[in-house]
């Protein structure tokens, strides 16, 4: 600009024509607006907000409440994520699965939905046609293709110690039966890497699983259009860790091993926490 302002004196003083004027002065506010002017899309003095993280959704399985995500919780809430926990009604893959998927819908945005145990059957459906949806996660849990069930899974391998031995079967209605795992067997079944305590605990505080579950074929699988990832328990005696490898090769999954029990979220919490947000990475 001071280049400018001599130039205009040089032509005031010496006298020269108004042309010269002229075609100075566009040249001079051409350049001085391409030096000017901002990059299209830049906000200087703000720099680009990054993409919001996606809302991560944990669905709990069988004999146990949203509690056993809470350490998970703390560090994903710790790392900037939303979580939210819905309660898992444990009456049925369908009606489960569709409590879930009307619970989803109310949450804008992307969403990482992960499933332990029997909550894998119930993510595997309520996730089936909603977009928003855009990673599923399988901690220790079922991954269903259509027509399976949990008693076809449970035995398709052997090792698991859940049997009708091992469990209590309490009337629920004129219909159905609630099942829970009796307390003398809880830590062996569902949580030898844990302290006694706790897993005394988690037995005294268990939620029962309807029968007819066992036994109800799941529906369409939504792993067939969303990518999922898996956290296998190697030391798990609930469903065999050859069941879990089985069932994530046919997913297509990436497959994430881990020295756990069945409660892997409980024992191995930050591995749990990595794979989840691995997965949260991915969504767009």
């Amino acid at each position: 600009m001071k280049s400018s302002r001599k130039l205009g004196r040089r032509i005031t003083l010496l006298g020269g024509a108004l042309a010269l004027v002229a075609a100075v002065a566009p040249a001079t506010a051409t350049a001085t607006a391409l030096t000017a002017a901002p990059a299209v899309g830049a906000d200087y003095g703000h720099p680009a907000k990054p993409a919001a993280k996606p809302t991560v959704v944990l669905v709990h399985g069988a004999w146990a409440d949203g509690s056993s995500w809470s350490d998970v919780v703390t560090r994903l809430q710790r790392d900037g994520y939303t979580v939210a926990v819905p309660p898992n009604p444990l009456r049925g893959v369908a009606s489960d699965s569709a409590y879930l998927a009307n619970y989803l819908k109310t949450i804008t945005g992307p969403i990482v939905l992960v499933g332990h145990s029997y909550g894998g059957f119930v993510i595997t459906n309520a996730a089936t046609g909603n977009k928003n949806v855009q990673a599923l996660v399988y901690v220790d849990a079922y991954i269903p293709a259509k027509g399976d069930t949990l008693n076809t899974l449970t035995a398709q391998y052997p090792g698991s110690k859940v049997a009708p031995a091992a469990l209590n079967f309490v009337p629920q209605s004129a219909t159905d039966i609630d099942v829970y795992v009796k307390p003398a067997q809880f830590r062996d079944i569902l949580a030898n890497d844990l302290p006694n305590w706790e897993a005394t605990e988690l037995a005294a505080t268990q939620r029962p699983l309807a029968a007819s579950a066992l036994d109800e074929p799941s529906g369409t699988p939504a792993w067939t259009t969303i990518p999922s990832w898996d956290v296998i328990g190697l030391a798990d005696h609930a469903l065999p860790a050859a069941a879990q490898q089985f069932m994530a090769t046919r997913a297509g999954s990436t497959v994430t091993k881990v020295n756990a029990s069945h409660l892997s979220m409980l024992s191995h919490p930050s591995t749990v926490e990595h794979v989840i947000e691995d997965a949260a990475h991915h969504t767009s």
